[in-house]
């Protein structure tokens, strides 16, 4: 049927083709006298007319193959295998063309490797917060259960109050870090970054630990100069900072010292927390900064495995990174690396 069509066209053009030359060779009959004029200019059209028809056909043709590679490279596309007619180092449209499909292509499957990992994060994130909750609430019940159908003397009463409330201050802290850790994971949260003195970052951070380091007769000791600037948020910054401090003093024994420290160091300032606590197994130092990792020696102490975490978080967001040193026994050192100038963050 299409080859019919096709033939049905073809003797339509030379139809009228005849009919033009026939038209003008009446027209030039009639009005040029000399029969090699008239000759001379029936040449000339037919020349003109075969090259246009010609070079109309030849990028007829050429836009059918562009048309077919196209073609045949989306159809491949869509299969989930590499073209074979594409040719990256041609210097053509076609391959321009193809070059810039491939591009769009790599960023979709791109976008939907990073969904995906989005979809698995956010699967592990629920599993996390199911498992870390449901401790403190099944305790939350089991008391105020006990509470409510048993009559208990004042003194067991205050007791199982005061437990309740220790699960509803557990539960609650494991919330608010549950939000920090959303809002960094999501970006949800704007960097405030400026260059600030580390001293009163610091400072902001000692703060929270001195009540719990003076229960244990903990030493605290700061090793920072005033004039020492680092370009960082003071606030998030603090919270990463407060974070090793509140690890280092729940695990360092009484007595024990706890040392922070800041110094420049290339092109980033160095904070450095060291304790003398138990120290950190060398098999452990690879997984401390995982999502509610907790090691061997430390789930008896009260916590959640998010401090570390979150720090590790903090950091890479100003553009800089966290270290671990660590000997059992001896202690741990943990240091901070903050930039020194604004970089793209």
């Amino acid at each position: 049927m299409k080859e019919k069509k096709i033939t049905a066209v073809r003797v339509g053009v030379l139809l009228l083709a005849a009919l033009f030359f026939a038209v003008l060779y009446w027209i030039l009959r009639e009005n040029v006298p000399r029969r090699g004029v008239r000759l001379a200019i029936l040449v000339c059209t037919a020349g003109i007319s075969g090259t246009a028809f010609f070079w109309v056909r030849f990028h007829h043709r050429q836009v059918a193959l562009f048309a077919d590679d196209i073609c045949e490279m989306l159809d491949a596309l869509m299969a989930g295998r590499e073209p074979e007619n594409y040719f990256p180092y041609e210097d053509s449209l076609s391959a321009r063309v193809q070059g810039k499909l491939m591009q769009y292509c790599d960023m979709m499957k791109e976008e939907g490797l990073q969904n995906r990992r989005d979809k698995e994060t956010i699967q592990e994130l629920v599993s996390d917060i199911f498992h870390q909750v449901k401790t403190p609430v099944a305790n939350i019940k089991m008391f105020t259960g006990i509470l409510k159908k048993n009559a208990l003397s004042e003194e067991k009463r205050e007791e199982f109050l005061s437990t309740l409330e220790g699960q509803i201050n557990k539960l609650d802290f494991l919330m608010q870090s549950l939000i920090k850790m959303s809002r960094l994971e999501t970006g949800t949260f704007v960097l405030h970054m400026k260059e600030a003195p580390l001293s009163e970052t610091i400072a902001r951070a000692m703060s929270g630990v001195w009540a719990a380091a003076e229960r244990k007769h903990i030493s605290l000791e700061v090793q920072c100069h005033e004039e020492l600037t680092a370009f960082h948020d003071p606030k998030w910054t603090a919270e990463a900072v407060g974070n090793l401090l509140d690890n280092a003093v729940k695990y360092t024994p009484a007595g024990g010292t706890v040392t922070v420290s800041a110094q420049m160091l290339g092109s980033f300032c160095r904070v450095d927390v060291t304790d003398t606590g138990p120290g950190i197994p060398e098999g452990e130092q690879g997984e401390i900064f995982n999502r509610f990792y907790r090691g061997a020696g430390t789930r008896t102490a009260e916590g959640l495995g998010l401090g570390l975490y979150l720090t590790r978080k903090i950091l890479t967001l100003q553009g800089g990174y966290i270290k671990v040193s660590s000997i059992p026994g001896s202690g741990s050192t943990f240091s901070l690396y903050l930039p020194r100038e604004l970089s793209g963050v």
